[in-house]
């Protein structure tokens, strides 16, 4: 529903050529495979979840940069694009907002879903960084680098709220990528730790506040040490539990 059939078969059966290898950035291994397999199916599942609960949390997808026929930027497979097809298709729901605050525009996801009037896919991302050619998203923000935590939730709070209620979704996905921090090595925004807990705060209370189930996704951090980047990633699970119930 939102790859090509060919695609699909040449990533299952670890045949990508080296030029797509190298736009993809990632070996092709039987355990890469998996784990994109396995990141789709979780957030699906966390869709259904937030459907049926309110707020539920992936610890893995956010592959924003996967198109239909190939993959970038690490990103396999599109799962947020794959589970909003699939609950459309079943009829779960009409609407799907996409809300993506990784450092790097949701090119892939604007893309996959960007002509279909039932899909809404917010981006606020750093003008200069990844990737060079922008899509078109339904709203894109693009931040100068050095943003800082408080003209960020600036620009964030108003844009959100507005997209919320001028579309009406009755599905929200929220891309919550760590990549903006100041420390991060692919990210330029300079947020800080409590800048990212604010900002995820504040997409969780929008969405609380208007009764929408939210389907949150990881997106990306990088770092040399894994456990700093899982800490930032945390920060998102500590806010959700502070919320819950929803």
């Amino acid at each position: 529903m939102a790859h090509e059939p060919a695609y699909v078969a040449a990533v299952l059966g670890q045949r990508l050529g080296p030029a797509e290898l190298r736009r993809l950035g990632l070996p092709l291994t039987a355990a890469v495979v998996a784990r994109s397999r396995a990141a789709v199916g979780g957030t699906l599942l966390t869709a259904r979840l937030a459907l049926a609960h309110g707020l539920a949390c992936n610890t893995a997808g956010g592959s924003h940069h996967a198109f239909a026929g190939f993959g970038a930027g690490f990103c396999v497979f599109n799962d947020v694009a794959v589970a909003a097809r699939v609950l459309l298709a079943e009829g779960a729901v009409r609407r799907v907002m996409v809300i993506d605050l990784d450092v790097h525009q949701g090119d892939g996801t604007a893309a996959i879903l960007g002509s279909d009037p039932a899909l809404f896919t917010l981006s606020v991302h750093c003008r200069t960084n990844f990737p060079a050619r922008k899509e078109r998203s339904t709203r894109d923000l693009a931040l100068d680098p050095e943003t800082g935590d408080q003209a960020y939730l600036a620009a964030l709070g108003p844009l959100a709220e507005a997209a919320l209620d001028g579309f009406r979704p009755d599905l929200v996905f929220y891309n919550a990528g760590v990549d903006p921090h100041i420390d991060d090595r692919l990210g330029r925004l300079a947020l800080t730790d409590q800048g990212l807990a604010a900002r995820d705060a504040a997409v969780l209370e929008a969405c609380r506040r208007r009764g929408l189930p939210l389907a949150v996704v990881v997106g990306g951090g990088y770092a040399e040490d894994v456990a700093t980047v899982a800490a930032r990633h945390a920060l998102l699970h500590e806010v959700a539990a502070e919320l819950a119930p929803w």
